[in-house]
């Protein structure tokens, strides 16, 4: 397909951000992309265009209904963005009722014990590696904590949960993912079971008491939205966050010594490299032109989250505290849990810092290796080192 630029291959995730600018020259803000061979869409990287689609869900519904009946059933990316019952996936009266229901339920969240808990779960898992003096980060911390904190906000035991983990990652790789479909929805739907039988202050519980009466089914795919949203996406933006303090020479060295701090790398890496750089799927209902360019129908529009915040047209130097970039999106389907999300990332990072201050990469940086895929941005490991220590978890 000449002129289209695929954002499925090992050649995109080793740098997007070269093709990004490939993609600039070539088409301006809206590029003719590949998802997966054969599967086209629109790529949006200018920030303007950005925000005028993700500001009008009338022309840009998320329903991906229209263009999902074109696709074939096998599509190894169908999961990630096929029609749910769920915010993420509705337009109109349904997405505002689903979302009632989810903010609702994270809003019953108090802050203050998530981070207890996270530095509880932070203590543990540092508590295991501190005295090794080498881990991967990745798979060792932050996964293990972004997976453990997510289930105790939702009320999910363990062994529900690592069914859930397995279906989530086959649906992110593309892997078999219609199987990691099947297995996600019957961990669900065991959890939900579970919830009405011995209800607790928790997400689910509260999701299942919401005055909206989700039924089974769409109980189901408001918990997949969360796990999508709270395993893959928040280990890669503690991971991706640790690799740019170990790597920038603003924050590198001793991670407590560098000229910025922790948040500031924080709010650095959703700007370069949010966990999710591209998604935010929309499919306009009939052809819709966006700065002179005629969108057509029921094809997906994708929100470069990573291209369109680094728009060289609204950039500056100082990114330091400023949160105006799109990795948490904006307008009617911006992330509910943007204040959590933020938080456990934030609590995890600096636990690290203070427990392994002289953490370093244990491999040359441009070894690192970054998984293909047209939606994430997610090393396939963090390999460090430090200085071997006994922490009391």
């Amino acid at each position: 397909m000449d002129g289209v630029f695929p954002l499925h291959g090992p050649e995109f995730a080793a740098d997007p951000h070269a093709a990004y600018a490939r993609m600039r020259f070539a088409y301006g803000s809206l590029v003719p992309v590949e998802l997966h061979p054969g599967v086209s869409a629109t790529l949006v990287i200018g920030y303007r265009a950005a925000l005028r689609i993700l500001n009008d869900p009338v022309a840009f519904p998320a329903d991906p209904r229209g263009w999902q009946s074109t696709v074939p059933a096998d599509c190894p990316i169908l999961p990630m963005i096929e029609w749910r019952p769920n915010a993420l996936r509705s337009s109109g009266p349904e997405h505002a009722r689903y979302r009632a229901a989810t903010t609702a339920a994270l809003s019953g969240e108090d802050l203050h014990a998530l981070n207890r808990q996270v530095g509880a779960i932070a203590g543990r898992l540092l508590g295991e590696i501190s005295p090794l003096g080498h881990a991967d980060l990745l798979s060792q911390f932050a996964f293990p904590l972004a997976f453990q904190t997510l289930n105790t906000l939702l009320g999910c035991p363990p062994q529900i949960g690592q069914r859930v983990a397995q279906g989530m990652a086959a649906i992110f790789e593309g892997i078999d993912a219609q199987h990691g479909n099947q297995i996600l929805t019957t961990a669900l739907d065991e959890l939900i079971t579970l919830k009405q039988r011995r209800p607790g202050d928790d997400v689910t519980s509260r999701l299942l008491a919401h005055e909206a009466h989700l039924d089974r089914v769409e109980m189901i795919h408001q918990l997949v939205t969360l796990y999508g949203a709270g395993i893959e996406p928040q280990t890669n933006l503690i991971t991706n966050t640790v690799r740019l303090m170990l790597t920038d020479p603003r924050f590198s060295g001793d991670v407590l010594s560098g000229s910025l701090t922790a948040i500031d790398a924080l709010d650095e890496t959703l700007y370069t490299d949010p966990p999710m750089a591209n998604y935010c799927l929309s499919y306009p209902p009939r052809p819709i032109e966006v700065e002179g360019q005629l969108l057509p129908a029921h094809q997906p529009v994708v929100i470069s989250m990573a291209a369109a915040s680094n728009d060289p047209s609204i950039t500056t130097d100082d990114r330091a505290r400023n949160r105006a970039h799109l990795a948490w999106s904006t307008g009617p389907h911006t992330c509910p849990a943007r204040a959590p999300g933020y938080l456990i990332a934030q609590t995890a990072i600096q636990h690290l810092c203070d427990v392994l201050p002289d953490l370093r990469l244990a491999i040359p940086a441009h070894r690192l290796k970054w998984r293909p895929g047209p939606f994430h941005r997610a090393l396939t490991a963090l390999p460090v080192t430090f200085s071997p220590t006994r922490h009391a978890s």
